[in-house]
Formats: structure tokens, sequence, C-alpha cells
């Protein structure tokens, strides 16, 4: 094994901006909390940068979220029939260049944030006979039962879940328990609750009124799906409100937005892709948006109440987030874009039923989750490199 600062490398992939911020957050918490004199962290889209095609199969599953999000069922079912994170036929093709960028750059650590990534260094690994010496840790970024049979994978060494379902789940895929913990998920520390000075000042700086209740439309980092019916629905709407629209990666979709926001009844912020969701979140009273894993949990971090978009089933993987914000008390299901307008009402109109929502946030998720996982992780570390890491 290598001596020295401790090198850690990070597998994802852009398959969504979930994980892409799952990355970000562990990157930026191990440099945050390792106490050492240095560290290096690296994070590579493992999937993109092994193949052409499987780069390619990226960009179809970010067209069909964008696009065609009632078709993200089937995509769902194939990937969990056919198992293409096992297939020699992918493998092949992938593991050449992963293997070759791997042993350049040999890290003391790898961590998978994606279902499809932790197969194939899995088996570098033990093609390289280094299973016994680099541990393989996975940080499932799906909080609730019901998710890709991909997460399980015999050759991890340690599962970081959110909680008591997700490792019922992977118990139920054959994973032992004593290689799973729960930490929490992987919240970046920026997401929290602030007051309500805070908050006002935080929408003064959007241009928005400080005082009125606000609306955050979250259409995503790719920008699409459900959402721009929704909003189109929304700015129709007899509303003593004021809307931010942020439209993520998709330009198309801001210049459309735009074009509605000018015929809306009440005030509204359209914004392209933004780097500080937080401060999005921390401005509003209530967020639309599809229930991704970790934006629910961002949004649970900063107190704030969700208008979960069903109006297409939920994959799978979301259907137990759906069902955990329903029964908590602390989002609201929309079925139909026909009801936004409605909802919308009862909450900036009613302060009881809104403040029994976002009391119902409070518990959902672990505190300091990511520094937890970072901790976990950093004890995997060999001797040499941990041994500068005493605080």
């Amino acid at each position: 094994m290598q001596s020295g600062s401790p090198k850690i490398l990070i597998i994802s992939s852009d398959t969504g901006g979930g994980h892409k911020s799952a990355a970000k957050t562990l990157a930026d918490g191990l440099e945050r909390f390792w106490h050492g004199e240095s560290m290096a962290v690296r994070t590579i889209k493992a999937i993109e940068e092994s193949h052409h095609l499987t780069d390619k199969l990226v960009r179809v599953y970010n067209w069909l979220l964008r696009h065609k999000q009632g078709w993200m069922k089937y995509l769902y079912w194939a990937v969990n029939r056919f198992r293409p994170e096992t297939r020699e036929f992918f493998i092949k093709r992938c593991i050449v260049p992963l293997k070759a960028s791997f042993e350049k750059w040999c890290p003391h650590v790898v961590v998978s944030v994606h279902p499809l990534t932790q197969h194939i260094f899995g088996r570098i690994l033990r093609e390289l006979n280094l299973s016994d010496q680099i541990p393989l840790v996975t940080v499932v970024t799906d909080p609730c039962y019901g998710f890709w049979k991909g997460w399980a994978c015999d050759d991890v060494s340690l599962y970081l879940v959110a909680n008591e379902d997700a490792k019922r789940q992977l118990v139920d895929y054959g994973v032992s328990a004593t290689k799973i913990k729960i930490s929490g998920m992987p919240v970046h520390p920026k997401f929290q609750e602030v007051t309500e000075a805070e908050a006002k000042l935080a929408r003064t700086a959007f241009g928005l009124d400080a005082e009125k209740f606000t609306v955050f439309v979250n259409a995503g980092w790719i920008g699409g799906g459900n959402i721009p019916a929704i909003f189109k629905e929304l700015v129709r709407g007899e509303l003593d409100v004021q809307a931010i629209f942020l439209a993520g990666r998709n330009d198309e979709l801001r210049l459309e937005a735009e074009e509605m926001a000018r015929h809306a009844k009440f005030p509204v912020k359209v914004i392209g892709y933004s780097d500080e969701i937080e401060k999005l979140m921390q401005s509003a009273n209530v967020m639309i948006s599809k229930l991704g894993g970790l934006t629910t949990f961002e949004a649970l971090a900063c107190r704030l109440p969700i208008i979960a978009d069903v109006t297409t089933p939920p994959m799978p993987q979301e259907a137990g987030t759906s069902r955990m914000l329903s029964q908590k008390g602390a989002g609201i299901l929309l079925e139909k874009p026909s009801d936004i307008v409605s909802v919308v009402r009862l909450l900036s109109t009613d302060p009881g039923r809104y403040s029994e929502m976002r009391n119902a946030t409070s518990g959902l998720s672990l505190p300091n989750s990511t520094e937890s996982i970072v901790k976990e992780i950093l004890t995997l570390l060999p001797p040499e490199s941990a041994a500068s890491a005493a605080a």
C-alpha cells in the first residue's frame, strides 16, 4: 500500500443531479473534516468516462428524465431486470480505461455514490488483488425501500445508508447487515434552517418582496419532467404569492418559463442553472419538485415543506419518499397539475396548516449526516495515513 497523504476516489455519474451533488458534498466534506496536513480527493464520472456507448446511455437517461418522465418506470424495470452493471458486454468495454485511471492514481479508498459504478470497480480491485487492501464504500443516495438492485454488490466493504428502510432493502437484496451502517443522507452542511430574518434577506437578494409568501418551483438539475406543466397552471392562478422558477441546465425551458412569467398574475423570478440551491430553498416557504432522494433531504434540512410531483407515478426508488412525506405531514402529493393553485392557496392563506407542515419537516433527517459519513470513510484509511489526522 502507498503511504503519505490519503487519496480518495469518488465514482459517480451525471444521471440526474442527485449523484453529482452527493459526490460534490462528499469531496467538500472529506477536505473539511480531515485534520491532517493534506488530502487528495478525485471524482470521476465512471459511466460517461469509460466508453462512448455508456456515455450515450447516460444521455438517453437524462433525455427521458427531461422529456418523458412517465417512461422512467420502464427504464427502471429494464435496468433491474437485465442488470447491465453486471454484464460482461459492458464490463469488457468499460474496464480498460477505468482500470488504467485507477492504476495511475491508486487511491486508498474508493467511494461509490451511484448504483451502476461499484460493480466494475469491485472487479478492478479483484483483478489487481487489492480487494483486501483498498476498501470499496458505497453511499446509497436513495433513502427508501424500493431502490435499484444495482446498489447491492458483493465487493462492497461498507454501506452507508440514510435510515432503517434503506438498510432493510439492502438486506433483502442479500447484503449482510454487518456491512451496513446508518449515517444519513450526504446533504451538504450549507443546507440548513435559517431564521425568518435571514429568509427575508435571501428573498431580497433575488429581487423579491421580503414579506411575501414565496414558492420555489424546482425543475431540477436537468430541467424538465412534469414541473413545466405544473408551473403553467400555477402562473394562471389568482394568488397573493411570489415565485422562483429554477430551469436547471435547460435553456429552452428557461426561455419558455420567462415567457410564461410575463403573463403571471403575481411576481415570478426565473433562474437557469444555479449552484446555490440552498439559498433558493432558504428564501422559500414551500417547494414544488419531483422527489429526488437528495433534493428531498436537502429541503428537509432547510425545514422546507414540499409539494411533491406525483402527476405521473414516481419511479420505484422515489415512491417510498413520497409516502414518507405524506405520512409524516411534511409534504402534499400533487396528483394533477390543475390542483396546484388550490394547494398553494391553502398553504399561503392558512398559517396553521402551513405551520403543521413546516414542523413536520423536523426529525426526518439525521443531523450532521455528511460529517458522520465522512468519519466512517476516514476510519478505513491505512494507519500510516490516518495517523496524521489527529485533531
